[in-house]
């Protein structure tokens, strides 16, 4: 163990060093947040890293960002990459230039992903992808004005997938679909964000920091250094606010809820791959409308009659 990581190993295990210097983990969205956790990540151990960013790093940038004014116009994910090597010179890192939607492949072999885009269209993307990989992914939002903030990580198939968890915590939030089959999500704002006014950079890292440590926690899962946690939902309150209604909670506590799978979710219901499966049997014609009665799946779908 060199000198680098003697304090790190000391506190939770050479062996435990060793397996996140091997890990790998894959950050969507090297900004305020992002930027925070993947490089406390690397001052944690990690070993590997996919940083994901089309964006480039701007003067008004830098007040809430790792980043400082000798990035100014370089891409995010590569400032960060550089930032990462002055701290891990030994990580190794895959910086994609780009849209995630562009650079799936990047998420081939990484053990977790930090979700950490905006918008929520690209999350919803993410979600769907990590539940045809079976990737667990890492989602954390700050909210209006920095007075708080939550964290949650979707394994896929062992609950909540990040729709049905938006659906439950966030307003306004509904999954349908369009005319055309397509899934809409109901997201909030012209640009699909979550409409907010943006808190100081101390709110904002107050929260990534929770992300960072309960990650680590995740990638330590069988080891002696892991902690299993109340529940999958942490929402944390910087300021008085309403989490529970009509329950106030004070400045600087938390508070753990579980989210449970939503059976009728259009991405991960049970109730919707179960009748998925039973239409889709390859010994099958023809489907009938019994067929789909029989399925099981909920749906607004409205039958004309057919003209004499």
């Amino acid at each position: 163990m060199s000198d680098l990581w003697e304090r790190v190993g000391r506190l939770i295990g050479s062996d435990n060093l060793e397996r996140l210097a091997e890990k790998k983990v894959g950050v969507v969205g090297l900004g305020s947040g992002g930027g925070f956790v993947a490089l406390s990540l690397a001052m944690s151990g990690i070993g590997n890293f996919t940083l994901v960013d089309n964006d480039v790093l701007e003067a008004g940038n830098v007040a809430r960002h790792v980043a400082d004014l000798r990035y100014v116009g370089r891409n995010k994910a590569a400032a960060v990459a550089d930032l990462i090597r002055q701290r891990n010179p030994e990580a190794a890192i895959d910086i994609r230039e780009g849209l995630i939607e562009d650079n799936w492949d990047c998420l081939d072999d990484v053990d977790i992903l930090v979700a950490a885009v905006d918008n929520e269209a690209v999350k919803y993307a993410i979600n769907e992808q990590c539940m045809k990989m079976r990737l667990s992914a890492s989602y954390a939002g700050v909210y209006e004005r920095g007075e708080g903030g939550d964290h949650v990580i979707i394994k896929p198939l062992e609950g909540p997938c990040y729709a049905c968890w938006s659906e439950a915590t966030r307003e306004g939030v509904k999954i349908s679909t369009d005319s055309e089959g397509d899934l809409d999500y109901g997201l909030i704002g012209a640009q699909g964000t979550l409409d907010a006014e943006p808190g100081l950079w101390v709110n904002v890292t107050k929260v990534a920091g929770i992300q960072t440590d309960l990650i680590i926690n995740e990638l330590l899962r069988g080891t002696s250094a892991h902690e299993e946690m109340p529940a999958n939902t942490l929402i944390v309150a910087n300021s008085y606010m309403e989490i529970i209604e009509e329950q106030e909670s004070e400045p600087h506590t938390g508070l753990w809820i579980q989210i449970e799978r939503d059976a009728d979710c259009l991405v991960c219901g049970e109730r919707l791959k179960q009748g998925v499966d039973k239409l889709a049997r390859p010994d099958r014609g023809r489907i009938s409308l019994e067929d789909l009665a029989a399925s099981g799946l909920t749906t607004d779908i409205v039958f004309e009659e057919e003209e004499d």
